[in-house]
């Protein structure tokens, strides 16, 4: 959702981080990009990536 909003394809992401499109295809399949590798992906997107814990009263931890 974030590439859309972005108007980035996959490709040009992986491009912008620096890797190749099949390599950042399976890293999103499988769910094994790091910390580090959002951050990178947030920053390539113009965005900031964090993570948290948001409850249906909307607090965020």
């Amino acid at each position: 959702m974030a590439l859309a909003y972005a108007g980035v394809s996959q490709a040009e992401l992986a491009r912008r981080i620096g890797t190749t499109p099949p390599n950042l295809n399976q890293k999103v399949k499988r769910n094994t990009l790091t910390k580090e590798e959002m951050e990178q992906i947030a920053t390539a997107i113009g965005g900031t990536w964090r993570a948290e814990f948001v409850f249906a009263d909307g607090t965020a931890i």
